[in-house]
């Protein structure tokens, strides 16, 4: 989608080539004037994953990059195509903090608009409740900075980078904290 100040996310139809690719549906998709190919925006699925250690601390991730670079994150990272949201979990926590994942358990998702190149890409953001297998390897890795713990009450919300991450902690303390008290 697009707010009325950006401009269209493309300018040329994908299939033939013509400049006659306009906008409808208030920027959800393209229809080319020349070859009728109708294009639907759609979200890109990214996976959040929260993991606490033995203290009750959730990690959180310093981003070495933009959008958000020096914000707080949740782990994880968009799905690759023909990937499943699961393996998702287990190849970005091993790509961002070398450590191997034994359990994910689907906890909630939320809306997000990532900005990326002068694009917004518009994603859904899967969140999992993870174990590890062991912390030991923990290291910072691919677009992360640096590691932080915080107790979920402790964290700052205006650190986080995206909407998206505040509502998935806010949702964890809300339903998953309050569940095991």
């Amino acid at each position: 989608m697009m707010d009325r100040e950006e401009k269209p996310a493309f300018t040329f139809c994908p299939k033939c080539g013509a400049s006659e690719f306009i906008t409808r549906d208030l920027g959800r998709s393209f229809k080319c004037r020349k070859c009728k190919f109708h294009y639907y925006i759609n979200n890109s699925a990214a996976v959040a994953c929260l993991i606490i250690n033995d203290k009750g601390q959730l990690l959180l991730t310093r981003r070495a990059v933009e959008p958000g670079k020096g914000m707080l994150d949740l782990p994880g990272g968009f799905v690759e195509p023909m990937e499943s949201a699961e393996d998702a979990v287990v190849r970005e926590i091993k790509e961002e903090l070398n450590i191997h994942i034994t359990k994910k358990t689907y906890l909630v998702s939320f809306p997000n608009l990532y900005p990326y190149s002068d694009f917004t890409v518009p994603t859904v953001d899967l969140a999992y409740v993870c174990e590890a297998a062991t912390m030991d390897t923990l290291k910072p890795g691919d677009d992360v900075a640096s590691i932080e713990f915080f107790l979920p009450e402790n964290i700052d919300f205006r650190e986080l980078c995206s909407q998206s991450m505040k509502q998935i902690i806010r949702y964890y303390v809300e339903k998953v904290q309050k569940d095991q008290l």
